[in-house]
């Protein structure tokens, strides 16, 4: 299988990682393990990457969008080690994804829910998520 830049990258400093192929624009997605994220987001962000894996050319308007990184977590647990101190801009994305889908990011400073009350009880967006009979509206704010 053909591998991106990264990926080659990746594999010259022995990284251990996996490529997914090629999305319809061309863009590597890379299968990584979670206690490996923030290593490899470091990298990224030491070659001038933000959270969307975007490079951006200071001095330019050209901007490249480097790859797609999937970071996969146990079902039972879901926890990976947050980039918030990469990346601020990681805050929103990593609270929502808490709050929808339940992966916890171990040191974010602020995860809490978003959209969802503090005493809703579940991960809407799971697919082993169960609508409750009913919920209060009062509840809701």
């Amino acid at each position: 299988m053909q591998q991106g830049w990264l990926s080659n990258w990746l594999v010259k400093h022995e990284v251990v990682h996996r490529s997914l192929g090629f999305d319809h624009r061309g863009i590597e997605t890379l299968q990584i393990k979670a206690g490996d994220w923030d290593s490899i987001a470091v990298i990224l962000y030491v070659y001038a990457s933000v959270y969307h894996l975007t490079r951006i050319q200071y001095g330019t308007d050209r901007k490249e969008e480097v790859c797609s990184i999937k970071v996969f977590a146990q079902k039972d647990n879901p926890r990976i080690p947050s980039v918030f101190w990469i990346w601020r801009s990681a805050d929103f994305q990593e609270r929502e994804s808490y709050d929808m889908v339940g992966i916890s990011y171990d040191n974010h400073p602020r995860l809490k829910r978003i959209p969802m009350p503090e005493s809703w009880i579940g991960w809407p967006l799971r697919k082993d998520y169960i609508t409750p009979n009913f919920y209060e509206i009062q509840d809701a704010h």
